[in-house]
């Protein structure tokens, strides 16, 4: 892969910089990059518009220039391929704003990931909308699949803060019935809601018809439990504070959290929901391997 691009995937790296218009451009084409089983290049429309060859597609749309430089099939893809209308939702609550040491906020890497699922679905002339909530809907984007739309929703990610609770049931149920056209839904959260309100909300949006994929963003610390001393704890949405000695506790929080993981991820297999969990110390790519996949199914 060029190291180039290969860099803007890193966490780290990105934390560097400010601009989350580059960072969702360079994010991309280091994905598309590295796909070593592309044909491809860096990213060009020629990623928009072919799919790989399956069986039972015509060998009539076959693209023999790129077969003769790859060894690879891919079918031309046509405009009404090309039509899906995807939601992402994004939480801004007061959890997002967490980071431990030498890693990015939550809410800044989910709206990295935000940003370039946006580059990417209007590169593919895909429709993207934006949604920012809290305890409430902060701002909504309706879908378009213009060149003006990434920047709309660059506009609205850079502009947010994390600040108020998590209120996600009735945000899901409020976008649930102003989406009226089936479509993708990606929820992208550190999910600090009780399951039960999680799984409602999610199940009025596959009653519907819509396909669900959940981005599931915690801090590796959040996992690993891992500090070394006293610490005072601040609820970031409640202010309340607790002082404990971590190593008491690691043990019975990890079990605990484990539990509840375990229990969320059944839930939301049961009602056919996809669902990625992520640190904010990996690689962008996961992401968009998630999205692609999820993607390559509904065609």
């Amino acid at each position: 892969m060029n190291s180039s691009y290969q860099e803007y995937l890193s966490p780290e790296t990105v934390s560097r910089l400010s601009r989350l218009d580059l960072i969702a451009r360079f994010v991309v084409e280091g994905y598309i990059t590295g796909l070593h089983k592309s044909p491809y290049h860096g990213f060009s429309a020629e990623f928009a518009e072919h799919r790989q060859y399956m069986p039972g597609d015509s060998l009539r749309y076959l693209d023999w220039k790129v077969y003769g430089r790859s060894d690879r099939m891919y079918i031309k893809r046509f405009e009404e391929e090309t039509n899906l209308k995807s939601h992402i939702i994004v939480d801004v609550s007061g959890s997002m704003g967490f980071q431990s040491r030498g890693t990015v906020t939550k809410l800044r890497y989910a709206s990295i990931i935000a940003s370039a699922l946006a580059f990417l679905m209007i590169r593919q002339r895909d429709s993207v909308g934006l949604v920012t909530f809290s305890d409430s809907i902060k701002t909504y984007v309706p879908p378009r699949s213009v060149q003006s739309q990434l920047k709309e929703i660059i506009k609205v990610l850079s502009s947010q803060n994390p600040d108020g609770l998590t209120v996600t049931g009735n945000v899901l149920h409020t976008m649930a019935e102003r989406i009226s056209t089936r479509g993708l839904i990606i929820l992208i959260s550190d999910l600090v809601v009780g399951a039960d309100e999680l799984i409602h909300g999610l199940k009025h949006f596959r009653h519907n018809g819509h396909e669900v994929i959940v981005f599931h963003v915690l801090d590796p610390m959040e996992l690993d439990f891992d500090y070394d001393r006293e610490v005072k704890f601040i609820d970031m949405e409640t202010g309340r504070t607790i002082s404990t000695q971590p190593w008491h506790i690691r043990d019975q929080y990890k079990s605990m959290l484990d539990q509840q993981l375990s229990r969320l991820v059944h839930s939301l297999h049961d009602i056919s929901v996809d669902y990625a969990r992520l640190t904010t110390d990996i690689p962008f790519d996961r992401a968009l391997s998630e999205y692609l996949a999820k993607r390559k199914k509904l065609h």
